[in-house]
């Protein structure tokens, strides 16, 4: 009988209970509340049950409740917005053609070489840039087909076939400028980058510096 008055009276404090003393004992007797109120604690049971048997939180406002949180774990709302915030990326393509800092649009021909052109329009320097993971890109001409790879040596060339060397990582430099390093390779420890030259050829990836303007690469949207 305690238990269940502190529950009721915390559910609805505004019930009024009143005590009769009798001759030869002292009772407290609690009036039944409304019906309403009945209605009031099922329901509040009822959802704090639910609650804790199916690990959900309870629903916000237009929102549908968050599944598979384990009790214990706080079920405030920023999850959710943390979790709209980073959506995984991979899968995510783009039609681009990257142009150098050095003024050159790279391209990559049928036979596999890996230039620079200064033609705007130029088809074998329209690239898919495909997102294999956050941060991870997969870059192809789209007119010859062939993925841009890096060799061991830090050479830059055209592959038929998708390889762990075809993965470059992708960064906004301070510049606004992207810049691609080997996913797979590095030469002593440090990160070898996709370069192009003052006259438009590639440059080995250990050659190459995060700062060097032939590593930085604007992508442009195909006009």
């Amino acid at each position: 009988m305690y238990r269940w008055t502190s529950f009721a009276l915390h559910l609805c404090p505004k019930l009024n209970f009143r005590s009769t003393t009798a001759a030869t004992s002292t009772r407290t007797f609690v009036p039944l509340p409304p019906a309403s109120s009945f209605t009031l604690i099922w329901l509040s049971l009822l959802l704090f049950t639910t609650g804790r048997a199916t690990g959900a939180c309870p629903p916000r406002a237009g929102h549908e409740p968050l599944q598979g949180v384990e009790s214990g774990i706080n079920c405030s709302w920023t999850l959710e917005r943390h979790t709209r915030s980073y959506n995984h990326l991979e899968g995510d393509v783009r039609l681009r053609r990257l142009y150098s800092a050095n003024k050159f649009f790279l391209c990559i021909d049928k036979s596999g070489k890996v230039d620079g052109t200064r033609r705007k329009n130029y088809a074998d320097s329209l690239m898919e840039i495909r997102s294999v993971s956050v941060g991870v890109v997969a870059i192809k001409s789209v007119s010859t087909g062939l993925y841009l790879a890096m060799s061991k040596r830090g050479t830059l060339f055209g592959s038929v076939k998708y390889s762990p060397s075809c993965k470059f990582k992708e960064r906004i430099e301070e510049n606004g400028y992207n810049t691609y390093a080997s996913l797979r390779w590095k030469h002593g420890g440090r990160q070898m980058f996709v370069s192009l030259n003052g006259r438009g050829k590639p440059r080995r990836g250990h050659k190459a510096r995060r700062r060097h303007p032939s590593t930085h690469f604007l992508p442009m949207l195909p006009s």
